[in-house]
């Protein structure tokens, strides 16, 4: 991967999957190249920008984070990403997270409840190059429509190397049955249990990686769909904001 090598803030990226990342054992290494191309200080709100790369969540509004860097990093290396891959993201948040799978990826189909949020990730991604494309719920009243990395971006950067992304304003606990099975899922809040419908829109050998239970004992999990069953794995100790039911 190129990308944003000549941006001023590089050398903190780098630094960033150095000290963070790397160094806490995340070992693969396109996920590694990824983490150091997407710019992080550009899924933050602007007084937050300074905090980016510091390795702690930040605030984005509506009551929602963006999950420190080595988690992020964790949970996509967990999912075992290959080019071909399709995957199903459980909360598009700030879009960061959504960026980095559209680099390993093919297809990324990310959920957001909240139409506030969806709407500026879908702004950030297509700015920075990123093919976007919005869906609505079905009880939504507003059309859906296309962003195109290429139209009004900043960078186009990623326009020709990355998946194709696919945004929902929709309930995660539905997941998005008309595009499954996914090869992959990853759940960006937190259950009280893997929610079974989207264990069934895993593709046979299929990762689903999230957290799972009440805010203070919450466990990150990768479940892995076998002719057998699921096989659970546990991963490490984590705190998300819980998964809700329902759009705003």
């Amino acid at each position: 991967m190129s990308g944003f090598r000549n941006d001023n803030r590089w050398h903190e990226r780098d630094l960033m999957v150095a000290t963070q990342i790397e160094a806490r054992g995340i070992r693969s290494p396109t996920v590694l190249a990824a983490m150091r191309e997407v710019p992080r200080h550009l899924f933050v709100p602007p007084g937050l920008q300074k905090d980016a790369y510091c390795d702690y969540p930040l605030p984005i509004g509506e009551g929602q984070t963006i999950s420190q860097p080595f988690i992020v990093a964790a949970m996509v290396e967990a999912l075992m990403l290959q080019p071909t891959h399709r995957v199903l993201e459980i909360g598009t948040g700030s879009g960061y997270q959504t960026a980095v799978l559209a680099l390993l990826a093919q297809e990324v189909y990310s959920i957001e409840r909240i139409s506030r949020l969806a709407a500026r990730a879908a702004s950030t991604l297509a700015s920075l190059g990123f093919l976007v494309e919005e869906s609505l719920a079905e009880h939504a009243s507003a059309p859906a429509h296309q962003l195109s990395g290429s139209e009004g971006n900043t960078h186009t950067d990623f326009l020709n190397r990355s998946g194709h992304i696919h945004l929902l304003v929709g309930d995660g606990y539905l997941g998005w049955p008309e595009h499954a099975p996914f090869d992959a899922i990853i759940m960006s809040a937190a259950p009280p249990e893997i929610p079974r419908v989207l264990y069934e829109q895993l593709a046979p050998g299929g990762r689903l990686v999230g957290p799972v239970g009440r805010f203070g004992s919450q466990i990150l999990l990768r479940l892995i769909r076998t002719p057998e069953g699921p096989d659970f794995e546990a991963l490490m100790d984590v705190a998300f904001v819980p998964m809700v039911r329902g759009v705003e």
